[in-house]
């Protein structure tokens, strides 16, 4: 049996390559404003810290004029559009959906701590039929702070009921290992996403879900 009793991971870049959908989401609230579309490669390089930063982030780099106004604008324009068709793009990262199932099975509980808006997560969840296998997910707009606050991951840990010392936090960025070593949980990187980019030390770099099958839950290191 596995030495972690539950898990919470990250969603986009660490489950699932929804790039396509938050860039469609996003050129449709950027068309409201005439703002010009962005290739979906270009809006990967925001995404972490949720949408209205991502919107923001890409216009400053781009050199856009905005102002609060605006930016609701945009905002709004992306939840409908991403609201109305959640995962119609998105695809799984190679070994994810049976990796979390063989999780879930071996009786580790899953959870879901994500920058994503809640009611969009709550969608995509379903509408990729992984819901089953999640007690909770709890998305940026449902806490006081989003990540990298901890208290957004520690919040995911308490509607979990979890004990200290029993479970470790999945991501894939910079932003993901900064939000674990906040909270003094420890961390493990996937090796896609932004996995790539993150330093974490070797034995918490996993090559896929399923190793954390055999991780050792009294490590307190973060990476």
């Amino acid at each position: 049996m596995p030495n972690y009793s539950a898990l919470i991971f990250d969603l986009d870049g660490t489950l699932i390559d929804s790039a396509p959908d938050i860039a469609a989401a996003i050129n449709s609230g950027f068309a409201r404003n005439g703002w010009p579309a962005m290739e979906t490669r270009y809006v990967e390089r925001f995404i972490g810290n949720g949408p209205h930063r991502l919107i923001i982030d890409i216009l400053e780099e781009q050199h856009i004029p905005y102002d609060e106004a605006l930016i609701h604008s945009a905002y709004q324009g992306y939840l409908e559009a991403y609201l109305a068709d959640p995962a119609g793009r998105t695809r799984f990262f190679d070994h994810v959906r049976e990796d979390l199932t063989s999780l879930h099975a071996a009786g580790i509980r899953l959870g879901i701590c994500t920058n994503k808006n809640h009611d969009i997560t709550l969608k995509v969840l379903a509408q990729l039929e992984l819901d089953h296998l999640f007690t909770a997910a709890i998305g940026a707009d449902a806490v006081p702070a989003c990540k990298p606050d901890p208290g957004h991951l520690l919040a995911v840990a308490k509607a979990m009921d979890l004990q200290p010392g029993t479970w470790a936090y999945v991501g894939d960025t910079g932003v993901d290992k900064a939000t674990a070593a906040a909270a003094g949980i420890p961390f493990f990187v996937v090796p896609w996403g932004g996995g790539r980019k993150v330093e974490v030390s070797p034995g918490f770099r996993l090559t896929r879900l399923a190793d954390l099958l055999h991780r050792d839950a009294t490590t307190s290191a973060t990476g």
